[in-house]
């Protein structure tokens, strides 16, 4: 902890000395008047419906599993498939956004969701391969995390990322709606109904930002695919996808797990299990852009450096926790709001050293948070299965926020030493 404390202070006092500088234009005016506001409501409203179908399987779990006799492991890949097929998809989109800007990369993916739950409403989902080919489907839901933020982001300058980035990254909230209103759907419908019925909002959503969202006019000029890949060539592009793996991955891979753990565990009804969901769910988005916030003030460094050592040490409590729902419940709001406090923090730092690639960076690095968030629901179905407990998982997943822990103190000097001499960002 001297050495948390070392960081934090360091962090405060950077902060003191950069804040003496002459201000720049964008501070003078503000964070709202610096960038485009109906395109920053216009990202929040698709990213946050997108999410809310890209993990609708999760707190339907329960029914479909028990309609479709699934065993853990089956539960465990099937509410990871979406995960994993938008960590995939997030790639193409990140190379879209860059090369057709991130307002039609966004309404083409739209399109293809909302034709797909339609699909799969009027035809039905009847066996445990068609749930896989629906998480397919839902996946390029899950990446419109690559079009959001970008689309946000460019109209923001550096010392306000942290916030714009938060405030569009706030709509992973939209899981809170999926827990909270696809398994009372369900109930009274049946859970294939839940299908047709998130077309309606989605496609409210889809005309609103039709009409709100714009493209930055610093849109770069389009390059040939094969120069966005030589990000690749970066040490720091495969730590940032290391370290949204674990914040990132640990927050959508409990998301969509949970309705299952809750069922499973303690024998709640798949309704009061996704109320339990929304409460973790909506912790860890409401503190999203306070995460962003507070590392413009303090950096990401500092900040990320607290985040992967407190949710090593409640990812590792949640593994030995006896079998208490208000303990676990309790536990599992701390490590999501600390994962989701993290969220914003990786995304105060990408812009400050990827802002002209942008587009493929966040592609790139919600890649790695879709692949952590894959691995972590799958493994917690395959330790289920294998082992007659979750806690392995767990476990092994606190081994990585280790891994993050270290990594970050690792790269500290030379991120603060280079980008500070680049451009006085706060890291």
């Amino acid at each position: 902890m001297t050495q948390l404390q070392t960081e934090f202070d360091a962090g405060l006092a950077g902060t003191s000395a950069r804040t003496k500088a002459k201000p720049s234009a964008a501070d003078a005016t503000g964070f709202w008047q610096s960038g485009h506001r109906p395109t920053l409501i216009a990202a929040f409203l698709y990213f946050d419906l997108a999410f809310m179908v890209w993990v609708l399987l999760g707190p339907l779990a329960p029914i479909i599993a028990k309609e479709l006799a699934l065993s853990p492991a089956e539960k465990g890949l099937m509410v990871a498939v979406p995960t994993l097929a938008g960590a995939v998809l997030r790639l193409v989109n990140g190379l879209l956004v860059d090369k057709i800007g991130p307002k039609k990369t966004g309404a083409i993916g739209q399109i293809i969701v909302i034709a797909g739950l339609s699909i799969g409403w009027l035809f039905g989902v009847n066996s445990f391969a068609g749930t896989l080919a629906l998480g397919v489907v839902l996946g390029f839901a899950g990446a419109s995390f690559a079009v959001a933020l970008p689309l946000a982001s460019r109209w923001y300058p550096a010392e306000h990322q942290g916030k714009a980035m938060g405030i569009a990254g706030m709509g992973n909230s939209g899981t809170v709606l999926a827990s909270l209103f696809a398994p009372m759907l369900a109930k009274a419908f049946g859970w294939n109904a839940v299908l047709g019925l998130a077309v309606i909002p989605l496609a409210i959503v889809f005309l609103l930002y039709m009409a709100m969202a714009k493209d930055s006019p610093s849109q770069p000029a389009p390059k040939p695919f094969a120069a966005y890949l030589s990000v690749l060539k970066e040490a720091d592009t495969w730590w940032f996808m290391l370290f949204y793996g674990v914040t990132f991955g640990g927050f959508v891979g409990l998301a969509a797990s949970l309705p299952v753990y809750f069922t499973d565990r303690f024998a709640l009804t798949p309704v009061t299990a996704g109320y339990c969901t929304a409460a973790c769910v909506f912790a860890g988005s409401l503190v999203r852009p306070i995460g962003g916030a507070v590392a413009d003030r303090i950096g990401g460094i500092s900040t990320l450096t607290a985040v992967y050592l407190l949710a090593a040490l409640v990812l590792i409590a949640i593994s030995t926790a006896p079998a208490s729902l208000t303990v676990s419940l309790g536990l599992f709001l701390l490590v999501m709001a600390t994962l989701g406090f993290g969220n914003g923090a990786v995304f105060q730092l990408v812009p400050q050293r990827f802002r002209s690639e942008i587009g493929v960076m966040t592609g790139l690095v919600g890649f790695g948070g879709g692949i952590g968030g894959f691995y972590l629901a799958s493994s917690l179905g395959f330790a289920k299965q294998w082992t007659g407990s979750t806690s392995p998982g767990f476990l092994i997943f606190a081994g990585l926020a280790v891994v993050a822990l270290l990594g970050i103190l690792k790269v500290k000097r030379h991120w603060r030493g280079s980008w500070t001499a680049a451009n006085g960002a706060r890291i």
